[in-house]
């Protein structure tokens, strides 16, 4: 079973390429250039009329958005998930996955990307500054779950921790203090030492590389 992943360096879509890693799956990247566009080019709208990564192109169809590509890899690949035995199972499961998904990842982007969300220098510096503030909370709410770990669930890796990985790999690149959530910044080494992380951080690499070549690629932090 083959899948194709498109993908964008840096962008959530590490955390789909870390999950099919640590499953040992067999997938393809597809490169999605958006400083050309290619997100909003009608094939690519066609898999994906919301025009973001990631898009995981599977079997049965594609299939976007983090939330649902990790419940489907896990009824693929048991073990990417805790079981989800019952409807509450199932419901604490996605709850978690819809926080990194709903509460962290819109406050990533402003600290990221605040010039996507007003216009002008102060407003832009306001917004990422409000982003920062807004993230502290959450972040020691982060650190208290994970804390001596080793995972998000305890003795087991899941795809949790790929996306709450890359929260902090996006906002510690960003300027974002990480020093008071020794946790979370020791999950963050545990990650890297993983295999399956390596692979795909090496494959993130490679597209970020590609993309400094054809001159598209704003610097990575």
């Amino acid at each position: 079973m083959t899948y194709t992943l498109y993908a964008a360096p840096g962008a959530c879509s590490r955390v789909p390429m870390m999950a099919l890693e640590e499953a040992g799956a067999e997938f393809r990247i597809e490169l999605v250039r958006f400083m050309k566009g290619a997100h909003r080019s009608p094939d690519y709208l066609a898999l994906n009329p919301a025009g973001k990564v990631p898009l995981l192109v599977t079997p049965d169809g594609p299939l976007s958005e983090n939330v649902a590509i990790a419940l489907y890899l896990a009824g693929r690949y048991p073990g990417l998930l805790p079981a989800m035995d019952d409807a509450y199972a199932a419901a604490q499961v996605t709850a978690n996955l819809a926080f990194c998904s709903s509460t962290l990842h819109p406050i990533v982007t402003r600290i990221r990307m605040p010039m996507f969300m007003a216009d002008g220098d102060e407003a832009v510096a306001s917004v990422r500054e409000k982003a920062m503030v807004a993230m502290a909370p959450f972040a020691k709410l982060v650190d208290e779950k994970i804390g001596e770990g080793p995972w998000w669930y305890g003795a087991d890796w899941s795809i949790q921790d790929a996306y709450v990985y890359w929260v902090w790999f996006r906002i510690t690149g960003a300027g974002f203090d990480g020093t008071p959530y020794p946790n979370w910044a020791a999950h963050a080494a545990r990650m890297e030492a993983r295999d399956s992380v390596a692979r795909a951080l090496e494959r993130d690499a490679a597209l970020q590389a590609q993309l400094e070549e054809e001159g598209l690629a704003p610097p990575m932090r």
